[in-house]
């Protein structure tokens, strides 16, 4: 038995169902219960708040996070589409300590104890945990794209971690010489935001259309199909007709190598000569995730009643790291799976009320001015997983008053959602 199915045994049996039935409070001889939240995101940081808010000091809540400023990955493609400014994306996390008393540390964590209940981080600190919750995003699979690497970020940027990487594939294409062409790789399931890549195509397109409007895209892609196809391709026949040549794996797009020196991509082995190449590599857990021994090597599997890992019942795991059921990896899903643990982990540490697991889920992606769609579900927790109850997703087809609602009500989510983090 590998080491961690040992752990998935044991993390499982003990975990599993029995919080929900009867919370167990776990006195801690040190005073009070001490949380400690790695990654200052959608789901850390909500967690945080709630745990830190609704404990009402109870609980001691450290929240490590390196970026003083978090710039969220969600709207950051309105950024290359000239939606927004960066400034509208950056959020910080002076209201969480002074408001809520969560103890705020800059800092990386760069090793986890979990016998121990230690993290440790970068400038030499070491902090213990009661319960330890990681929601630390993504990183990327080494060697995803044959010829691509991190080293190669500043040649062929991912822009799929906001913010000074945002700036500069926004740099590179404002950069572009007339009738210039843009790629990108996308990348393969499961990956952080499905109908990311595909917004951001609009997103480009439109600031093309704009500024170079003879400029050409294309994308190479692994899979058959991608999140809101029809609505994409109808939106992008729409707007920006000629424009748009997407290649599938039908067509050779699982088949893909770059060169950043020569700035090449060749699909299928044939060779194209781009000006920017936006490589979205595959995807896997934040790397502190992995040194805390709760990954399958890849994702974290998570039971799905309180997002507590299936390899230690004390370490939860939230958002895009998790490996969890059907919901997408995105920060609407991250957001509330970060209640449902911060209900829990409330529970366990001091008895109070824990209720019923449910979660849900909206995505949001703008094709053109005011041509919003969207997709979403609701979800329940079950032995297994998170399963999708229903879902929605918007019409092709759709009348231009329909697709503005739409949008609006995405700046609407938006607002919310960053209050609801940090304020």
């Amino acid at each position: 038995m590998t080491e961690f199915n040992r752990r998935l045994f044991l993390g499982t049996s003990t975990a599993a169902f029995g919080l929900l039935a009867a919370p167990a409070v776990m006195a801690a001889a040190h005073g009070k219960p001490r949380v400690v939240v790695i990654g200052g995101g959608a789901g850390g940081a909500t967690a945080a708040r709630y745990i830190a808010k609704d404990s009402d000091g109870a609980i001691d809540v450290t929240l490590v996070e390196p970026s003083r400023t978090y710039f969220s990955c969600f709207f950051s493609n309105l950024y290359l589409g000239g939606f927004k400014e960066m400034d509208d994306l950056g959020h910080t996390y002076g209201v969480l300590a002074s408001k809520h008393g969560v103890n705020v540390v800059h800092d990386w964590a760069v090793d986890v104890d979990p016998d121990g209940k230690m993290v440790t981080l970068a400038g030499g600190s070491k902090l213990p945990y009661d319960k330890l919750i990681l929601s630390p995003g993504i990183d990327f699979v080494d060697d995803a794209v044959e010829g691509w690497s991190v080293a190669e970020q500043n040649k062929m940027p991912h822009a799929y971690k906001a913010g000074s990487q945002t700036e500069l594939l926004k740099a590179q294409i404002m950069a572009m010489p007339e009738g210039g062409t843009f790629a990108m790789v996308a990348p393969p399931n499961p990956f952080r935001c499905p109908p990311g890549p595909y917004e951001r195509v609009s997103m480009v397109a439109h600031t093309l259309k704009a500024n170079n409007p003879t400029a050409k895209i294309i994308i190479a892609d692994p899979k058959e199909k991608f999140s809101k196809q029809g609505l994409f391709q109808e939106g992008w026949n729409k707007h920006y007709a000629g424009m748009i040549d997407w290649i599938g794996a039908d067509f050779g797009g699982a088949n893909v190598s770059v060169d950043a020196d020569a700035m090449t991509v060749t699909i299928d082995g044939e060779e194209t000569k781009v000006d920017v190449c936006n490589v979205i590599p595959a995807m896997k857990a934040g790397r502190i995730a992995d040194m805390a021994g709760v990954t399958d090597g890849n994702w974290a599997p998570v039971n799905a009643i309180d997002m507590s890992s299936k390899a230690n019942a004390d370490i939860h795991v939230l958002g895009d790291s998790s490996q969890q059921g059907d919901m997408p990896k995105s920060g609407f899903s991250a957001n509330s799976q970060a209640k449902v643990c911060a209900n829990a982990v409330r529970g366990a540490l001091t008895g109070s009320r824990v209720f019923p697991a449910k979660f849900s889920n909206t995505c949001w992606s703008l094709i053109d001015t005011d041509d919003g769609v969207k997709v979403g579900a609701t979800y329940e927790a079950t032995d297994e997983k998170i399963a999708q109850v229903d879902g929605f997703i918007s019409s092709t087809g759709e009348d231009s008053a329909t697709r503005k609602a739409t949008y609006e009500e995405s700046e609407g989510w938006y607002s919310g959602i960053v209050a609801d983090m940090f304020s």
